[in-house]
Order: structure tokens, then C-alpha cells, then sequence
């Protein structure tokens, strides 16, 4: 046994130069782009006479500004500009993408996977936070900066310090109505959005085992909710099997495989911190406040006020201590978003709507995260399901997640949505949101306000 963790053992091949402890040059496997974080990048290489070093090993999507309906009509002068940059620049630097309205095009977290290109092993990094998605693959994945774009395209390396570890052990098995998205939300709920800050955050337990990789990429993707900007899990059978086939899967697959299954921790491996949490007796999470820790179990009254962030968060919520998620009276629902935007979340949530119809005086929409997604979706009838209760059936983009594009909630209004941040405004000015996993935000469209999904029958199913 080395004792080492699946972290140490990926960062340790991806060291180029440099002391533990102190910063180190790291070479990296793939780089995902997008349209915006990525303009300045390259026009630094453009203004220094550079080129993109490894074409090939950088693959960009079209996500947060796009329209989901009428996905062309880009009338915001910005997201315009932005879009119109990415199409110029992977041109002109010939780097492989996903066009704008294309068959593959989809969320950057949704493609990466979905293609294939995310793998075991592989150090991974994008311009976005919630990179650390592929980290489920048993990968490294993290968000960086412009100026760290810049200098990946010109040299496929980055400076990091090597982070500390945390292990994070989900045990027990959940109740029916309970979610790989309620595992994250408590999480946070019990640790803060600090805990994992300095830290990689490696998840292990029966409860992560038992659950599919897009239900695990729904885990690691709010890493950096709770203050790690890296999550990462152990390749197993199912890693291997949902990548077997794909697109940019690797030729000889089985030589690959049995490198994959050399990447895990080893029994003996260190940690400078665990966290264990047992999730048979975990109920639904809902947050009330403005950033994810403010969350409760479904049923559990909202805290009194401890500090200005409690009293600040209950002003802009329109929330009050005492109350519980009950007491919500609902305008919008979500679906969609890098957290919870795949296949399997649409089907949990459509056995919620089935053969029902949405709350009078509310708007429900559902964006897929990638068209593969919406096809699918479509091909198995979803789509009538979602457009019979009152849904409205989009197109795939980040939408509602961020507000960077046409898909806003009004000012004052609660929407329940399956996203992962719910900070102030950023659904749109005055937007109250409620994070939730796909079933509650099913269900709560046609009860205009949240239910318990571990009561309804849809659950048990």
C-alpha cells in the first residue's frame, strides 16, 4: 500500500516542476471553454502572438448566454458580443466545439461527460466554477480564471498549490423521495459553505456507490458550494460503463480500464480531515436563504436570526424564523442547470407531473441540459408529459440558472429550482430562490408550493 489517496496519486502524474506546499507547474489533460470567460484569453494570446498550444486538448460550448426559446434571437448586446467571440475564436484557432443550435451543443459540464472527454485520471480545468463536476469521473476538475485561461491555451499548464484533503462519507441508504441532491444540500446545511475551503473533497460510502454517475456529477458539482473548488470520487464498473462507447472514449478501452482501476485510494490513505453523515434518515432539503447553507429538512421550522447574514437573507426571502418550506407560495419552477439538468433527473421529475397539471398562476419550464438530453428525453415522451401538465419545454442552455440570458424570474417572486446557488439576484433582480432536487420541484409545481415527495406514491415508484 502507498497510502495514498486517488487525489495524490492524480496529482503526482500531472507534476511538472515545483515543491509540494509551495506553487506547482501541472500539466493539463483537458481544458473546457466557454463563451464567457474565455474573449480576453484570447486576445492576450492574439495581443502576445501566441498560438493555443494544444488545440486538440480544448473543447468549447455555447451555454450560459444562449436563448432557450428561439435560441438565435440574442438580443442582449453582451451575451451577443460573447457569442460572436467563441465562434470567432475556435475558428480561427481551430479548436474542436460544439456550434450554437448543433446536435452536441449543451451546458459545458453536460458535453464533457456526455462526449466522453471526461475520464479517470485525466486534470481537467474550465473558466467556470462548477468545473468540479468531472470529478466524479475520478478526475481533477476545477474552475479558474481568465488570466489562467490564457495560460493554459498558450502552454496546457497551470501554477496550483497542492490543496489539503477532506473525506466525506455518505453511509447509510436514503429513503424513497431522497436525493443525491439532498445529500449535497445537507451537507452544506450542517458545514457551512466554508468547511471545504484549501480543501479537495473526496466522496466515499455505500451511499455514494449506490448511486449512477449523474446522480454522483450532481454531488460534485456543488463542491464549491461548500467551499472546495475540487470534488472528486473513485472510478468504478459504472464509471467505465457509461463512458464504454462514447464519442472520445479511448480506442484501446480495456488498456484504459485497467489503468482507471489502478486510480483509487488506497486503504491506508491520509486525510487532514473527515466528515461522515448517514442518509437513511435524511428528509428533502430546502433552502430558504440566500446562499446554500440556508437550508432545512422538509418539515424543519426555519432558524431564528444568529448573525446580520440570517437577518439580511430573511429581508430579501421575505422569510420569516418559524415558518417551513410549506409556507412558500411559489411562481416559478426550474429545471435545469449543470446540477441537475441530466436525463434520469428529467424522468424523476416527470413521474411527478404525470397525467397533473401545474398550479394556477405559476410557470414551470424545463431546460435540458444538452440537446443528446433533450433528444432523448423526447424520443421516451417527456416532453409531452412536461407540455400536458403546463411545463414549458426549452432548449438546452444554462437558462434560469444565472440569469445571463432572456430566462429571468420576476422581481418577488419564489422559485423552486434545481440549480445550485440561490445567492440574491441571481435568478434575476429580486428573484427568491429555493434550492431543491428535481422531485421536490416537480412536485411543488403542482402543488404551488413544496410538499413532501416521500408522501406520494410518484416516490415510490
Amino acid at each position: 500500500m502507498s497510502g495514498k489517496s486517488i487525489f495524490d496519486k492524480l496529482w503526482d502524474r500531472h507534476v511538472i516542476t515545483g515543491k509540494e506546499g509551495e506553487p506547482q507547474l501541472m500539466y493539463v489533460d483537458q481544458h473546457y471553454i466557454h463563451e464567457v470567460t474565455s474573449p480576453q484569453a484570447f486576445q492576450g494570446l492574439r495581443d502576445a502572438g501566441r498560438k493555443v498550444r494544444r488545440p486538440d486538448l480544448t473543447f468549447g460550448t455555447f451555454d450560459h448566454n444562449v436563448p432557450t426559446v428561439n435560441i438565435y434571437d440574442i438580443r442582449d448586446v453582451i451575451s451577443k458580443a460573447q457569442m460572436d467571440a467563441l465562434a470567432a475564436n475556435v475558428a480561427e484557432f481551430e479548436i474542436p466545439h460544439a456550434d450554437h443550435g448543433s446536435e452536441n451543443q449543451g451546458i459545458v459540464h453536460m458535453v464533457g461527460p456526455e462526449t466522453g472527454r471526461t475520464q479517470p485520471g485525466k486534470f481537467i480545468v474550465c473558466g467556470d466554477s462548477h468545473t468540479a463536476t468531472h470529478g466524479a469521473f475520478g478526475a481533477i476538475g476545477f474552475g479558474i480564471g481568465t488570466t489562467e485561461v490564457e495560460h493554459v491555451f498558450a502552454t496546457q499548464t497551470i501554477w496550483q498549490v497542492k490543496p489539503k484533503k477532506l473525506l466525506v462519507k455518505f453511509t447509510g441508504n436514503p429513503q424513497k423521495g431522497v436525493y443525491s441532491k439532498d445529500y449535497i444540500l445537507a451537507l452544506i446545511a450542517q458545514y457551512g459553505v466554508a468547511v471545504g475551503v484549501g480543501h479537495v473533497v473526496e466522496y466515499v460510502g455505500e451511499a455514494v456507490d449506490a448511486l449512477s454517475m449523474e446522480e454522483r456529477m450532481t454531488i460534485c458539482n456543488m463542491s464549491i458550494e461548500f467551499g472546495s473548488k475540487m470534488g472528486i470520487m473513485n472510478p468504478d464498473q459504472k464509471t467505465f460503463d457509461y463512458l464504454k462507447g462514447r464519442e472520445c472514449a479511448p480506442r484501446d478501452f480495456e488498456t484504459a480500464v485497467a489503468d482507471w482501476k489502478t486510480l483509487v485510494s488506497d486503504d491506508d490513505a491520509q486525510y487532514d480531515k473527515v466528515i461522515e453523515i448517514d442518509v437513511s434518515e435524511l428528509a428533502p432539503m430546502v433552502t430558504w436563504g440566500t446562499n446554500p447553507s440556508m437550508g432545512v429538512e422538509f418539515g424543519q421550522a426555519f432558524p431564528e436570526i444568529k448573525d446580520m447574514n440570517d437577518e439580511r437573507a430573511y429581508h430579501y426571502m421575505d422569510m420569516q424564523p418559524g415558518q417551513t418550506a410549506e409556507d412558500i407560495e411559489l411562481g416559478y419552477v426550474f429545471l435545469g442547470s449543470c446540477t441537475n439538468a441530466r436525463l434520469s433527473d428529467l424522468k424523476e421529475a416527470a413521474k411527478f407531473v404525470a397525467g397533473k397539471h401545474i398550479s394556477p398562476n405559476l410557470t414551470a419550464i424545463v431546460v435540458p441540459g444538452s440537446r443528446p438530453v433533450k433528444r432523448a428525453a423526447e424520443k421516451i415522451g417527456l416532453d409531452k408529459i412536461f407540455m400536458e401538465a403546463g411545463f414549458e419545454w426549452r432548449d438546452p442552455g444554462c437558462s434560469m440558472c444565472l440569469g445571463m440570458n432572456p430566462d429571468k424570474v420576476p422581481e418577488g417572486m419564489h422559485c423552486a429550482s434545481t440549480s445550485n446557488r440561490n445567492f440574491e439576484d441571481r435568478q434575476g433582480v429580486g428573484a427568491k430562490t429555493h434550492l431543491c432536487s428535481p422531485a421536490m420541484a416537480a412536485a411543488a409545481a403542482i402543488a404551488g408550493r413544496f410538499v413532501d415527495v416521500r408522501q406520494l406514491p410518484e416516490a415510490q415508484v
